[in-house]
């Protein structure tokens, strides 16, 4: 009785400290979590840093800081500042055009199957009356002005978060290897011999959707900005930011440079319109169709509405990291899933898919 109530006391305290750690460490465990994602997925540039600095884990960790400044904090800093000069000066061009009245809606439009004609009426509507065009601007004008003041806090938390994750980066790149050794024994206490292979489950995942969906965003987002810069579209940083999260969706990169194809048509500027279309279906929408299908075979695939769910869920739950640390919970959480809902027989093909 007195070690049964012995190890009830042992239990509670234990429970009780990890509860109160938890409670310290909940405002920065979105941060600790996404530093051991980024750490983890570029630890074999930085496994290369550290061979060449002749195993300085100190320096080949600042080295790796360094690098995680310069590639995600600097240029989301950027993009906070031209978020801030750009969003006012693109409502006032929107202001000025408007204030022309609204062009007549194209053929095309009544076209559209079952909504065209209505689609078409009420556009001449409103082309025709300054005063409708009016009233429809003020109906959308509070709930545009509220979407982009809350984009704008996001995207500033996410520069004071990514600025976090660099510093607690630092201490996993130069511990890396010993919290490693540490959890694995920790999990082979816990799981048993099944530890290895949960460890290769969630390193996998982690790989495929950081390489599969973030590296894609992040390239079709840095091609969109360059085409932008080119062809002189304002807002290019900003623009650019806007294709890389819209890359979630299978036609959500078109709908920024189909926009600035038609913005730099009523600039009276067809030529740079051409380019920026066939910049954008060649190279932007290139990187969709070709790259991002090889850089899902290196890991493993993840259904849309997962990814989907992953990122809106993501940033309403941890603000603007949750663009891609939603996607990878979700994704270690579907993989553990599946392999435990499956048949003995078909569980090692359930792995592999």
């Amino acid at each position: 009785m007195e070690k049964r109530i012995e190890r009830i006391i042992q239990v509670v305290a234990g429970v009780a400290l990890a509860t109160g750690c938890l409670m310290v460490l909940k405002p920065f465990l979105a941060a600790l979590l996404s530093a051991a994602i980024l750490c983890f997925s570029t630890w074999p540039l930085y496994s290369v840093i550290e061979r060449r600095l002749r195993g300085r884990r100190t320096l080949a960790a600042l080295a790796m800081t360094l690098l995680m400044v310069v590639v995600l904090v600097l240029p989301l800093a950027l993009i906070a500042g031209s978020y801030v000069d750009d969003v006012p000066q693109l409502a006032e061009r929107l202001r000025d055009a408007l204030a022309e009245g609204l062009p007549m809606p194209p053929g095309w439009v009544a076209s559209i199957p079952l909504v065209g004609d209505s689609l078409d009426a009420g556009w001449r509507e409103i082309a025709g009356s300054k005063a409708a065009l009016a009233e429809v601007l003020k109906r959308i004008a509070l709930p545009a002005r509220a979407v982009l003041v809350q984009a704008g806090i996001i995207v500033g938390e996410g520069v004071l978060q990514f600025t976090l994750i660099a510093f607690i980066g630092f201490f996993f790149y130069r511990d890396g290897a010993a919290l490693a050794r540490a959890l694995r024994n920790g999990l082979e206490r816990v799981a048993g011999n099944v530890a290895g292979r949960l460890l290769e489950i969630v390193g996998g995942t982690i790989n495929g959707v950081m390489i599969g969906i973030v590296g894609t965003g992040l390239a079709q987002g840095l091609a969109a900005v360059i085409g932008f810069f080119i062809a002189g579209v304002p807002g290019a940083l900003m623009l650019g930011f806007l294709t890389a999260f819209l890359s979630i969706l299978p036609a959500g990169p078109p709908l920024v440079w189909i926009g600035a194809t038609i913005w730099l048509l009523f600039q009276d500027q067809p030529g740079w319109a051409v380019f920026m279309a066939l910049w954008g279906f060649f190279i932007v929408s290139g990187i969709d169709n070709v790259v991002k299908p090889l850089l899902i075979s290196r890991g493993s695939s993840l259904p849309f509405v997962l990814v989907l769910l992953g990122v809106l869920g993501g940033i309403l739950a941890f603000g603007f990291v949750g663009i891609f640390l939603g996607p990878v919970l979700l994704a270690v959480g579907f993989r553990f899933v599946r392999r435990w809902a499956a048949p003995r027989n078909d569980e090692v093909a359930a792995e592999k898919k």
